[in-house]
């Protein structure tokens, strides 16, 4: 262990007790909000849409907050403090990403639906069987989502508070599965939403902070940081330069390739990001959350600038990954540095980030778990057990039930994954969304002689394949930084899936409508186009 880190870790002891009082007064705060909005959710449409009365400015700052996930804010800064150019190309594909669910989905999913994906895609085909497996999708998605943030909150909090026993780091991830069951049971969407936007307010006024010290260091010079990161990092210019991470060898560009095209198409199908556009009451402010969202998202993602150049500059790369092999610990760290790791100042810093970051996790849970029981209560118990007959109480009912269930299973799953890596479960989740989500979405609006099978087709299809190369890839085995790194079974020579399994999601959609005998009903497609270009008749 380098002697910074031992430092910093002797630090973080000292001032234990102002780092825990400033996560139980988050912990409170947020608390006390979810019971406040609880008491406002009395029926389905205030449970799973926030009533429909948020503004497009407040829909825009939640939607912020659900997107930066501790991926963004622990991951990035870590990938650039480790990477540098390589590092920072992931916050330019989460950001372009956006622009792709502003253009293709963002008006038409809001126009088309009421609450959940499976609402557009069951207007003009057979309820049951598209419903379950957009159901199914969904589920899939958000568990393996959940697994990575709740695998991040192991991480930070083990760190802070020098857990290092299995029990302790088991406790921290059923300490977060159960506010999360909280969170949701008892504020719904009204509640997530509040504390989205909470949370949001806080990551961004915390990077702003952190921006704002390290150009200060710099004199405000760029070219100094940039020039101090690439020195200290013990690679000189080639810190600077695209290649670091994935130009070593032919597979590591495809892997490059694969990862973009997963990033990029992935948030425009990722569950608990589509929910948030019904929570506004037009098309128009549907519209208006996407570009505040990427507003501020975009300046959240510049701001990785500065956090992750700024760590691999001021921080020695050693200690970076004594403390997390994967940089997870970077932006903590700096903050750390930044006040000095033998001040009250740096201790205040470390705890004020940290607490922010584990804001970040429980906000990002509370959403994911919401879209996962919400797709399960509305599109499997309501309309594929029940029929579509039952009652709004029942399926408000069902969705809580869901959520401890999916919490319990989160919880198990996060206990047995907290020393796992992280990034493969989330590359999981945007390859699965953009393999078996994204391609059905598309068609549905878009293709008028798409047909139930093709939809059946497409996101089983993307689902399996994507998880199936997953698991014979090396994120699970056959490297020493893979999930079971004495262990290899792999086969599949890419970390991520979405160069293979997103093209075999829209080319079985096509193939399934070929083949299919089913009719389309032209008047309901017609229905639905005029429905999500005008919002006509929208809920």
């Amino acid at each position: 262990m380098s002697p910074d880190f031992t430092l910093a870790a002797n630090e973080a002891s000292e001032h234990r007790p102002l780092i825990i009082s400033l996560f139980a007064v988050f912990v409170l705060a947020t608390l006390v909000i979810t019971v406040w909005a609880g008491r406002q959710t009395k029926d389905a449409a205030d449970f799973y849409a926030g009533g429909r009365q948020f503004t497009g400015f407040q829909n825009g700052l939640a939607v912020s907050g659900d997107y930066m996930s501790a991926a963004s804010f622990l991951g990035i800064a870590g990938a650039i403090a480790l990477f540098g150019y390589d590092g920072f190309l992931y916050s330019i594909g989460f950001l372009v990403a956006w622009l792709v669910a502003l253009l293709l989905v963002a008006e038409p999913l809001r126009n088309s639906g009421r609450y959940t994906m499976g609402d557009v895609l069951a207007y003009r085909m057979r309820q049951r069987p598209v419903r379950t497996a957009a159901g199914t999708s969904t589920i899939v998605v958000s568990i393996f989502y959940l697994l990575a943030q709740m695998a991040g909150a192991g991480v930070l909090v083990s760190l802070l508070l020098g857990i290092t026993s299995d029990a302790g780091k088991i406790a921290i991830v059923a300490l977060v599965g159960v506010l999360m069951i909280v969170y949701v049971t008892i504020g719904g969407m009204k509640g997530t939403t509040w504390v989205q936007m909470v949370k949001a307010v806080l990551l961004i006024a915390g990077a702003l902070l952190i921006t704002f010290l390290v150009l200060l260091k710099f004199d405000f010079n760029l070219s100094d940081l940039l020039g101090s990161a690439a020195d200290n990092s013990g690679k000189g210019s080639a810190f600077l330069e695209p290649g670091l991470k994935y130009g070593v060898d032919s597979t590591t560009k495809l892997d490059f390739i694969s990862l973009g095209i997963a990033l990029v198409l992935g948030t425009a199908g990722l569950p608990h990001i589509l929910i948030r556009f019904y929570t506004v009451p037009t098309a128009k402010a549907a519209r208006k959350s996407v570009n505040w969202a990427i507003g501020i998202i975009g300046a959240f993602y510049l701001m990785t600038i500065a956090l992750g150049f700024g760590a691999a500059a001021l921080i020695d790369p050693g200690e970076i990954t004594t403390s997390n092999k994967a940089g997870n610990t970077a932006a903590p760290l700096l903050a750390l540095h930044l006040g000095g790791v033998d001040s009250t100042w740096g201790a205040i810093l470390l705890a004020s980030i940290s607490a922010v970051a584990f804001a970040t996790i429980l906000a990002v849970v509370a959403g994911l778990t919401l879209a996962s029981s919400s797709s399960f209560a509305h599109d499997i118990y309501a309309n594929v057990i029940k029929k579509g007959q039952a009652t709004d109480r029942e399926e408000v009912r069902a969705a809580r039930w869901a959520t401890v269930l999916i919490g319990i299973v989160s919880i198990g799953l996060g206990a047995l994954a907290r020393d796992l890596n992280v990034a493969g479960l989330v590359a999981l989740a945007f390859a699965v969304a953009a393999s078996a989500n994204l391609p059905t979405i598309l068609y549905s609006l878009f293709w008028k002689r798409f047909t139930t099978q093709g939809a059946l087709w497409s996101i089983y299809g993307g689902l399996v394949t994507a998880v199936g190369l997953v698991l014979f890839s090396p994120v699970v085995s056959g490297k020493e930084s893979s999930m079971f790194p004495d262990v290899d079974f792999h086969w599949f020579p890419l970390e991520n899936p979405g160069l293979i399994s997103i093209p075999v999601g829209f080319v079985l959609g096509w193939l399934g409508t070929i083949l299919s005998k089913e009719e389309p009903d032209a008047a309901k497609y017609a229905e639905l186009e005029v429905r999500s270009l005008t919002g006509t008749g929208a809920h």
